[in-house]
């Protein structure tokens, strides 16, 4: 079992009730604990308001920040900018249980819970399914991938067949299909 990242372990026990506010820069090296290596740089910022209720815990964590990742089409890498939010109830029961994703039930001797693996799942799952460069989209982005994509596209202007280009046979076929 890896050690968890101290710094992302929250002692609420002595905390007073109320709104209490937390927060965290996550970087590349954040990621490397998970083993994870599909991000060339990470600037997140994560804030995380805790509600210490009588018997209840709320969290509200927020992400905003960018994470430098290869394009999907090109492989050129940009930052995406990502900004999500997720929140979660930490109830007090008899065993823990974490199967529900909004809400965590935590032995009542518990004092401490660690939030590490929902800030690197809030990260995770605000990245698109597609990763699409924004140079593509704006035509900004100059790349011989793109340009042998945009060569081989079938409705590229080179590979358009001109009609002296089109066997004749096949015009004798499209009559077949017109003489009905």
């Amino acid at each position: 079992m890896m050690k968890p990242l101290k710094e992302y372990i929250i002692q609420f026990v002595g905390l007073k009730l109320g709104e209490h506010c937390f927060e965290y820069k996550i970087d590349k090296k954040f990621f490397e604990f998970f083993e994870f290596n599909e991000f060339n740089g990470v600037n997140v910022n994560i804030r995380v308001v805790l509600n210490k209720k009588p018997t209840l815990l709320e969290l509200h964590f927020k992400a905003i920040g960018t994470v430098n990742v290869f394009c999907d089409l090109t492989n050129e890498p940009y930052n995406q900018e990502i900004e999500n939010s997720f929140d979660l109830v930490v109830n007090y029961g008899d065993d823990y249980n974490d199967e529900n994703e909004e809400i965590l039930i935590i032995p009542h001797s518990e004092y401490e819970i660690n939030i590490v693996q929902y800030i690197y799942e809030l990260i995770v799952l605000s990245m698109p399914s597609r990763r699409i460069h924004p140079g593509i989209e704006d035509g900004t982005l100059k790349s011989e991938i793109l340009d042998k994509l945009e060569e081989l596209s079938p409705n590229s202007s080179k590979n358009k067949k001109t009609s002296q280009d089109i066997d004749p046979r096949w015009n004798t076929l499209k009559k077949l299909l017109t003489d009905k």
